[in-house]
Parts: structure tokens; sequence; C-alpha cells
């Protein structure tokens, strides 16, 4: 494609129009300033919902996703390296057991990397965005952190199969932001110290990677392009959910769009009505013995002439009326409560509630999302990986690892995949051999320093300093033996033992 960026941009921009419409319907519903309407500004309004079910369901959402894809105290990804071909060439297994902690901790120094950038911010912007929008474009230079383009500022085409073959994104910058380069590039500033240029930046797909390259008024910025490998691609699309056929991606709260809307509906009549109903009037019967302005300038506790007859308080008389509604909007903020995984929408409602009952029903709600965990874990997580170990290994902060020996393997939100499938594999290969042959017999058959190694491997835990070496449990061994001795023999039998070694030592011949 020989199109410059800003029409690259144009052509792809209007295919984006349907899903925009969609996301800023979504987002009035739930959280407004993320899809505002077009032509927001810094003087600009937003409307406030008259619920706030959506945006505490978004933001409940959010925060357990980005603890899913990751988790602050282990590793998301393990690199997994190929034990058949290192088997079919010999290598013990004690050999791989020391390449996979040396791997352990090659992730560990990885997942430092992480802490101390501010991609887990990013991130949780960027899942948000997924669950409201559907969609999220994720910028991680090389300099570190990461960067989120919202629906409006970027475009993509995909293939039928949903691979990504055009990225195009759009940002409106102060002219006196650009660095001098641009600057050239941009020509003149003829519209003051306000003036504002439009930087676009085309990524497109080639046979071996990524062509890079940005733009201002048609003109390319020097020092700008540049080439990707098709896994170390700085710009990775983001989606929700994969529907066939489509660019984008569609939102969570797309999907609960109907709810949503009968309950902002409900919810302003209810608020409205109960504000109308609260509004207290006095009506004085004009033909009664009793004036009005007696009833208004008394105080509390006065005594004044006149009939209670001709006092009455208007009332709205809706009572049965705001009942229904009521129960309208409990019932679908039920069902909210239950998509959204809210604890207090999916426990019962009685005295005594077990943390059982709380954890199965979360449990449950959770494998609802297992195919999202999917989708994010190929376009997110593994793509993220990818990006950060090549940054990594140009700093010299990681080796290089060979390509066709190690992998790297998500192991969050699947756990089919990850090291507690490894760990529950162990702890039942113990148990039922321990009730086959009995526990004495598993422990002389089974080293367990080999099974430590493995089991810390598995719940990523170091075992520098905290487990103990062979040569450290013989020494102690050794130590415990002697000390045995000693106490069975007491002092006149060591010094005897004792005396018998020195002569036997005197005995032998000395060397010439």
């Amino acid at each position: 494609m020989n199109k410059t960026a800003e029409a690259l941009y144009t052509s792809l921009e209007g295919k984006r129009y349907q899903y925009l419409d969609r996301a800023r319907s979504a987002s009035k519903l739930t959280i407004p300033y993320i899809m505002p309407d077009e032509g927001f500004g810094a003087h600009s309004r937003l409307e406030t919902p008259f619920q706030g079910i959506g945006a505490r369901g978004v933001n409940n959402l959010a925060s357990k996703l980005l603890l899913a894809l990751l988790p602050p105290n282990a590793p998301f990804f393990r690199l997994q390296i190929d034990e058949h071909g290192l088997r079919s060439e010999g290598a013990p297994e004690e050999l791989i057991t020391e390449i996979e902690t040396s791997l352990q901790q090659v992730e560990e120094t990885f997942m430092e990397e992480v802490s101390r950038g501010t991609y887990r911010t990013a991130i949780h912007e960027a899942v948000k965005h997924l669950v409201i929008t559907g969609n999220a474009l994720l910028y991680v230079p090389e300099d570190g952190g990461a960067r989120v383009f919202h629906l409006d500022r970027f475009c993509v085409e995909r293939d039928p199969m949903g691979n990504i073959l055009y990225i195009c994104t759009k940002e409106t910058l102060s002219y006196m932001s650009l660095s001098e380069d641009m600057k050239e590039v941009a020509g003149a500033n003829e519209g003051g110290v306000d003036d504002e240029v439009n930087l676009y930046t085309a990524v497109c797909r080639k046979e071996k990677g990524w062509k890079v390259w940005q733009e201002i008024n048609g003109n390319v910025i020097p020092k700008s392009e540049g080439f990707f490998g098709l896994d170390k691609n700085p710009y990775i699309p983001l989606r929700f959910s994969r529907i066939d056929g489509e660019d984008y991606g569609r939102g969570y709260v797309e999907e609960y769009l109907g709810d949503l809307q009968s309950l902002e509906s409900l919810s302003q009549s209810l608020v409205e009505g109960s504000a109308a109903a609260a509004k207290v009037l006095f009506l004085v019967n004009p033909n009664g013995t009793t004036r009005a302005r007696t009833l208004a300038e008394s105080p509390n506790g006065a005594i004044a002439q006149g009939n209670a007859q001709d006092i009455s308080v208007l009332q709205l008389e809706k009572f049965n009326d705001f009942r229904v509604v009521q129960e309208s909007v409990q019932k679908i903020e039920e069902r909210l409560g239950h998509s959204f995984l809210l604890t207090s929408g999916v426990v019962r409602q009685a005295e005594r509630v077990t943390a059982e009952e709380i954890r199965m029903l979360g449990q449950e709600l959770e494998s609802a999302l297992g195919g999202l965990y999917s989708l994010l874990s190929m376009e997110l997580q593994l793509p993220l990986v990818n990006r950060l170990m090549d940054v990594m290994n140009r700093k010299n902060k990681l080796p290089k690892l060979p390509k066709d020996v190690v992998k790297p393997i998500i192991i969050t939100g699947v756990e089919a995949l990850g090291r507690g499938n490894d760990l529950q594999k162990l702890d039942l290969f113990l148990a039922g051999a321990a009730q086959v042959v009995g526990p004495e017999a598993v422990a002389g058959h089974v080293q367990v320093a080999e099974y430590f190694k493995r089991r810390a491997i598995a719940l990523g835990i170091k075992t520098e300093g905290l487990v103990k070496s062979a040569e450290e449990m013989g020494a102690e061994m050794q130590q415990a033996q002697q000390q045995q001795m000693a106490e069975k023999l007491g002092p006149a039998g060591i010094k005897a033992m004792s005396d018998q070694a020195t002569a036997a030592q005197q005995q032998q011949p000395s060397e010439v």
C-alpha cells in the first residue's frame, strides 16, 4: 500500500462509526468519560447517569481482570522448555530441573521490570476500555512504560482469520510541544501558540514483520521509520470479544445494554417521582375558619385558632406504582450483579452465608469468562511478553534465549496450562502412591529434594536459602551421628577412641 498515513486513517475510519456509536451508548450508562461524544473538550460537560450499578460493575470487573492478567505476587507466564528434545539428546532429569530453575529467575526479573514500570496502570485503563467499548490499542515504547489509544483515536483492519493487517493512529498535538524535527516537517506556525497539528502513525504488516512510520501534513518525520519482527510489534491492538468477519471487538457492556437502559429509565423515573413525593404541601379550605397565614406563621408548639378539618396534606397516592418500579429495579440490579461478578449480587439474602458459598458462586461466574481469558492471553499477554523481553534483551537486562528450545506460555486464567495444574498432579501422585504402598515405601522411592524443587517451581517460589542442599543435609547428618555417639559413649569412651586414633597415627611410617 502506497497511501500516506493520513489517507490510510481516512480510508479505515468509515468502518469504525458503528462501533464508536455503540461504545458511546455504553459509556453514557457506565463511565461517561471513557468514550465521550465527538467534539468533547475541556469546556464540555458530561451527563451523569441516574444509576451507579454500571460504573460499579465495570470497575469491579476491570479490577478482577487486572488481577487475573497481571497477578502481583507471581509471573503471569512460564518459560517452557522442549523437554522431549532435551531428553532425546540424553539430558538427565536433574539438568532439566536446573534449567527450569534458571528460567524461573528470568521470569522473576521480567516481573520486577513490569512492577517498576507503569504497565499495570496502562493495562488497567485498557481493560476498562475493553469492558465498555470492546477495543483498545496498547503502545509499548522502547524507553519504558505503556500508553493506551482509545477507539476514537485508532483504526485497524484484519484479514478473515482475524490477523492484523493495518494499524493507524491519530494524535492531536500542540505545535509548541513538537520536537525540532517535527516542526520542520509541520512547517511554519501560522496559528499562534494554540495551533494544533495532527500526527498520524501507520503500522503495516509485511511478509517478515511490521513497517512503521509517522507523518505530519503528509510529510514523513525523520527517524520515525522502523521495522519490527512479527512478534515484536510495539502496537498491540486489543479486543474484548472476537466476532468473525469484524475488524473490531464488542464490549462486555454492550451485551447487557438492554438491562442498563431499562435500569437508567426506571431509576430516573423513581428518583424524579420520589423527589416529587418528598415535597410537603399543606392545603387550607378557603371556606373554612382556619387561615393560611395562621398556619404558615405559627411556630412549632404554638396555640392557634382553627379547625383541623380545614387542613389537609397533598399526597401522590402512588405508593403501589413506586413499589412496582422498585421491584423491577431490584431484579435488574440482581441480574447485572451476576453479570459483572458483584459479590452483593451473587450472594443469597440470608442470616448465615458461608464463605464456601461465596467462593463457589464467584468461581461459577468467573468460569463464564473463560473464553475471554483465552482471547486476552493470545492478544494481550503473549504479545506483551514478547515485546518486553525483546526490549529487555536490547538493554542487556535479560539473557537471549533460543527460540527453538524455550517458549513463553501464558499461565493465568486457564489453569490447565499453568503451574497450578503441575502442583495438583504432584500432590495427587504422592497421595495416590501413599494409599497404595504406604508412606514409608513412598519415602524410600521418591527423592525428596527433587520433589521440593519441582513443587517450588510450580508455586513460583525461590528456593535459595530456603531448601537445604545435599551437602548441608550430609553435614548435618554427620554432626547428628557424632553427637549421638558422644552421648552413647560418654567422656571416657570419647577419650579412649581419641587415644586409639592418636596411637594409630603415630605408628604409621613417615613420608620420605
